[in-house]
């Protein structure tokens, strides 16, 4: 919380900063409904690519691999973030999805999510360096040697989907 002008009211600094959902009194003015708003988050800029590799994932032996790559370069904190002017860094990464209905509807969550600017942010590492970090798990081994976490499983991708709709994206 961060106090405006007026030193009888109090105002969150999001409000401040216009990064909030809109009013009911514009709302209404406007015709707009909560459904109508399109939450926007912090993600510095990037690239999302995807590729459809032909072999399966665990635990889904007949279906191809969506291999989502994620590329963030070095860049300049904006005021958006932690701590505006200093470096972060950037980073490469790959998930993994199975190619089948339910890991193409995840799919376009997070696709959605990323356009959103909702998948990533810039966080502080354990060792202070400020860097790109996943908002959500994602899936990053494709192979069975990292269990829980590193396998896809339909616990995993029902985990996702929660997730992303706890953060507006349906």
């Amino acid at each position: 919380m961060g106090s405006s002008h007026s030193s009888d009211k109090l105002h969150c600094n999001r409000y401040l900063n216009g990064q909030h959902h809109p009013s009911l009194k514009k709302q209404a003015y406007h015709g707009m409904s909560r459904h109508d708003y399109i939450p926007s988050g912090d993600q510095p800029e990037g690239q999302m690519t995807l590729e459809v590799i032909h072999r399966d994932l665990p635990g889904f032996p007949n279906d191809h691999t969506i291999k989502i790559n994620f590329i963030f370069p070095d860049g300049i904190q904006a005021e958006r973030h932690p701590h505006p002017g200093q470096p972060f860094s950037g980073m490469h990464l790959s998930a993994y999805l199975p190619d089948n209905q339910m890991g193409r509807k995840i799919l376009k969550l997070i696709d959605k999510a990323f356009n959103q600017k909702l998948l990533f942010h810039v966080g502080t590492s354990y060792d202070g360096r400020d860097m790109v970090t996943p908002s959500i798990p994602l899936n990053i081994q494709p192979n069975e040697e990292r269990k829980g976490n590193g396998k896809p499983d339909l616990d995993y991708l029902q985990y996702v989907e929660k997730l992303l709709r706890e953060k507006g994206i349906e």
